[in-house]
């Protein structure tokens, strides 16, 4: 992750912990190491995608991140693995929704109804690079030599681009059925006005829900496998589909690409329930990533209006090819005669007497030699 370093992930990180978690487990504990400390540096694994080990070694060598998490001593690789695998998800979910809570204090939207959208994709079970894959697949035939993945399902705010809920099960599977428990889960952290999913998730009993327990509107295209519906809601899907409504769906897109290009794409662990804390741990991760960037604070009018005439700069992990075209100028083409200017970039006539006189005043080398 080149745009932050570890100290203030691990600063984000250990505020969140120690606003989720109490000290310690119970008073008969060793308090050796306390909960937000072994929850921070569970964050920290996800977030440099390292292992057990490789997280004791970068702890060992980094001084400065033990004071971060105020560590007296390096907890074995061992501690961390058995913290996780006693860590129940209602955890994970209390500093998700911790996460979101400081990330809406922060932001200058107030508290206008968000605009979800609703998708899940698939994470790797291993490390194993994806060229081995390919070559087993090409000598088996072009068949996987597994059968199941983790599939991660995610509620997504596509305005401030943060994670509202998720949810982690094995796949492959229906998802239609999992909307309900992640739009509820999603608006006891903020109100929801607009609940944008794919064709995946259309149900006539999805569309109820929406519209009827949260209050808020639903665009969910009809799926075209299954015909002309007849239902209320998914034909009037079918016959007005809301395009405009529909479009900001695609940045959960982007929050996927950014998650799988600057954080992790697998879930590493041997079995299904450590496979699923991983996966909830990537999206505490992203979103702690995401309160580290945070929008500043609105300053005075005279700040205020400075930085409205300033140009507006994207963040680092968000920035896309279309940013960069059109944040910085192309250069002016050349040809075979030389470079082309344009009118209002031509260089003026005194240059180029200028730079006659000074060609006669220096002959050249060529000049010289032909003179001899």
């Amino acid at each position: 992750m080149p745009e932050i370093g570890l100290l203030p992930f691990a600063r984000v990180a250990m505020d969140v912990a120690t606003a989720t978690l109490p000290t310690y487990r119970s008073r008969f504990s060793k308090h050796q190491f306390t909960q937000p400390q072994l929850l921070a540096i569970l964050c920290l694994m996800r977030y440099e995608d390292w292992t057990f080990r490789e997280a004791e070694v970068r702890l060992r060598e980094h001084s400065e991140l033990r004071a971060v998490l105020r560590l007296s001593s390096v907890p074995d690789y061992s501690t961390v693995y058995r913290f996780l695998q006693r860590l129940p998800d209602d955890t994970i979910e209390s500093a998700l929704g911790e996460s979101v809570r400081r990330l809406r204090r922060s932001s200058r939207r107030g508290r206008r109804r968000a605009c979800v959208a609703v998708d899940g994709t698939g994470l790797a079970q291993h490390a194993l690079s994806t060229y081995f894959i390919r070559r087993v697949e090409q000598h088996t035939g072009g068949k996987t030599h597994y059968k199941h993945f983790l599939k991660w399902l995610i509620v997504v705010d596509v305005d401030r681009q943060i994670i509202l809920a998720q949810q982690a099960r094995q796949g492959p599977w229906c998802d239609t059925r999992a909307l309900p428990g992640l739009v509820d889960a999603a608006s006891r952290t903020m109100p929801i006005g607009v609940v944008l999913a794919d064709a995946e998730f259309d149900s006539e009993a999805n569309h109820r829900h929406v519209r009827g327990t949260l209050g808020a509107h639903s665009v969910i295209p009809p799926n075209p496998r299954r015909g002309i519906p007849e239902a209320e809601f998914r034909h009037q899907m079918y016959r007005a589909f809301p395009r405009e409504l529909y479009g900001p769906r695609a940045k959960i897109e982007t929050v996927f690409s950014v998650i799988k290009r600057k954080l992790s794409t697998k879930a590493p662990g041997r079995r299904l329930p450590m496979q699923m804390r991983q996966a909830l741990l990537l999206g505490l991760a992203f979103n702690l990533y995401r309160l580290r960037h945070r929008p500043a604070p609105a300053g005075c009018k005279q700040s205020h209006r400075k930085s409205e005439k300033a140009p507006r700069t994207a963040e680092p992990a968000l920035i896309t090819s279309f940013t960069i075209a059109t944040r910085f100028p192309r250069t002016a083409p050349s040809n075979a005669f030389g470079r082309r200017y344009s009118t209002g970039n031509m260089p003026s006539r005194d240059g180029f007497a200028n730079r006659s006189a000074y060609t006669k005043s220096h002959p050249s080398s060529r000049a010289t030699s032909n003179a001899t």
